[in-house]
């Protein structure tokens, strides 16, 4: 996925949820969209640096909207972060569609939004011979003091409807996929955030025992000319269903 030109500049504050202030490289304070309704928690860190995308739509109420943030490591690298959550399917579409993602290769046709019984999950994979495969996606951004990658990063109810969804396909005899999609490019590997939501955690390690089969794929950032540029999913990795971690909950 190729992003629009974006723009440099550093965080001051989000707020009221869909609201972030932001100084541009160029000195200008401007007001941004955040396309992500959730705590953001470990990727809402004021003064670092950030990447807005321009909207010259005049029907928008902002003209700004929040895209990526880089994040520095313990190791002293940077990592970029995708913050648009709206992003998430389209990554994830685009690998699908060209074969990317192995584990769920060779399908002949792809919908989105497929409608089940008590929820909407995000795609549909048919085919004649392998059958069919429902796959949910949610994107991973937390990644906790211990190194690790987390989700959710809120008690998440809608999420633990989607894991039961996928358990009653997996039981009825069809494929079901629960993928995230790790848009933290410091993050290695994904659990269960069960120091955060332990209703989700105990959930997603039952409905794997009832076949719902859980993918975890990284994101890879393009940059041109000191510039992110596209995105696109990455290498596959590791998924523990038991991890637990222990560390201070602060407030963010």
């Amino acid at each position: 996925m190729d992003y629009p030109q974006l723009v440099p500049g550093v965080l001051l504050r989000r707020y009221k949820r869909f609201l972030a202030d932001v100084r541009l490289d160029d000195g200008r304070e401007v007001v941004a969209h955040c396309p992500n309704t959730g705590s953001m928690r470990a990727v809402n860190v004021p003064g670092c640096r950030v990447w807005l995308a321009a909207s010259d739509n005049p029907a928008r109420k902002l003209a700004w909207t929040w895209e990526l943030i880089e994040l520095t490591q313990p190791d002293g690298s940077v990592a970029l972060a995708s913050v648009h959550t709206g992003r998430t399917n389209r990554i994830v579409e685009e690998a699908l569609a060209g074969g990317r993602i192995a584990a769920l290769a060779g399908y002949a046709e792809l919908r989105r939004e497929a409608k089940v019984a008590g929820a909407r999950l995000d795609f549909r994979l048919d085919d004649p011979e392998r059958g069919t495969a429902f796959v949910e996606v949610k994107q991973v951004t937390l990644k906790e003091e211990d190194g690790h990658g987390y989700f959710p990063d809120a008690v998440s109810e809608r999420g633990r409807k989607h894991l039961l969804a996928l358990a009653a396909l997996a039981e009825q005899g069809q494929r079901a996929v629960l993928l995230f999609c790790v848009a933290h490019g410091g993050i290695r590997d994904v659990a269960p955030a069960a120091h955060l939501d332990p209703a989700y955690a105990a959930t997603l390690e039952a409905v794997a025992a009832r076949g719902v089969e859980v993918l975890a794929y990284g994101c890879e950032f393009g940059w041109h000319e000191s510039r992110p540029v596209s995105v696109a999913l990455g290498e596959r990795l590791a998924v523990s269903l038991t991890r637990q971690v222990n560390i201070a909950l602060g407030v963010d």
